[in-house]
């Protein structure tokens, strides 16, 4: 598991962003786990990596080296996605560079844990994207809201398995406001221009 890159950067109560598992293997369309609406959040996902500047951290799901416990009956019935981290289906889409940025490594769903909280670098605000909602955005949101983080998730900046599940879990996410809250990209964008932006260092 990586950490790369420099995480604390700017204000330490500044919001981060954070981009999950842009990857190919949800991002083909001749994946098994396509998200249908990839494009549409990836294109939502770029406006706001410009607009936090330096304070992006990306993640990556990865499959283990050998799964343990109920993993390994998952994998059985997801045998293409049992590869090595190094695999082409577990890259980044090529609209994401992420060179010098923090890359979080994780073969959970979930990516909360200490080396999460230590890449923010002290800030308690982060802005969840990525995919899919149903899965990676919802495990992570709810580790990091137990810890005490305020998430905002930018719903037109994710994608679902389906919309109705994209739907379903935006709505399971609802119920822990004020912990998390679901907002949309001009409303995040709109944060970061008024007064509460005015800290959030630019490249």
């Amino acid at each position: 598991m990586s950490e790369s890159g420099s995480g604390a950067q700017g204000t330490a109560d500044a919001p981060w962003l954070v981009v999950v598992d842009m990857q190919k293997i949800f991002g083909l369309p001749s994946s098994e786990w396509f998200a249908p609406r990839f494009g549409e959040a990836s294109a939502q996902v770029q406006s706001l990596v410009t607009a936090f500047g330096p304070r992006v951290i990306y993640t990556r799901f990865l499959a283990p080296e050998s799964p343990d416990g109920a993993w390994r009956e998952y994998y059985e019935d997801w045998p293409f996605a049992l590869e090595p981290a190094n695999a082409g289906l577990y890259e980044m889409m090529p609209e994401f560079d992420t060179t010098g940025r923090t890359m979080i490594d994780r073969t959970t769903f979930g990516k909360w844990d200490a080396g999460f909280a230590e890449a923010l670098g002290g800030s308690t605000e982060i802005v969840l994207v990525g995919v899919s909602t149903d899965c990676c955005v919802l495990s992570t949101a709810l580790g990091a809201a137990d810890a005490g983080v305020h998430v905002r998730v930018a719903a037109d900046a994710c994608a679902g398995v389906s919309d109705a599940d994209h739907q379903r879990a935006l709505d399971v996410m609802a119920l822990y406001r004020p912990l998390i809250e679901i907002t949309t990209v001009d409303e995040v964008t709109h944060s970061l221009d008024g007064a509460g932006g005015a800290s959030l260092p630019r490249e």
